[in-house]
């Protein structure tokens, strides 16, 4: 669905790495990859706001900071004024219209979602019946 998503947009790159790991899959260990098949190459971490105010629970998020810079898009209703001062050092902020809703929110309706979803990724997810859509 990435790759139907992402198709005519340049410089992207779809990668199945995480499949190829061991399980379970830690965020920790992708980027420990990266860095090793890419020693050059600066990593950006991109996360909602919802996932920041959580982050310190995240499997060795210290280690994680180590490694790279957070990129953070705000969602409503997320509170970061209480993120501790050692991750907010690592954080940028990106400027953005938030949209109000979830991944979940989305998968539950797709089709009649008026969310911001390529037309060719909902017919796919249509066609194969996922998140629960039965195929005719």
């Amino acid at each position: 669905m990435l790759e139907l998503a992402f198709k005519d947009v340049e410089n992207v790159v779809i990668s199945d790495l995480e499949q190829k790991l061991p399980s379970p899959s830690y965020t920790l260990q992708t980027l420990k990859h990266l860095k090793k098949e890419n020693p050059d190459t600066t990593f950006f971490l991109c996360l909602g706001e919802d996932n920041l105010v959580i982050f310190k629970k995240w499997y060795r998020s210290s280690e994680i900071l180590e490694m790279t810079t957070l990129i953070v898009a705000e969602r409503p209703g997320f509170d970061s004024s209480e993120i501790p001062s050692e991750i907010l050092e690592k954080t940028i902020f990106v400027e953005h219209k938030p949209v109000k809703a979830s991944s979940t929110q989305i998968r539950e309706s797709v089709t009649d979602s008026g969310y911001i979803l390529p037309k060719n990724v909902a017919d796919y997810i249509d066609e194969h019946g996922l998140y629960g859509k039965e195929v005719e």
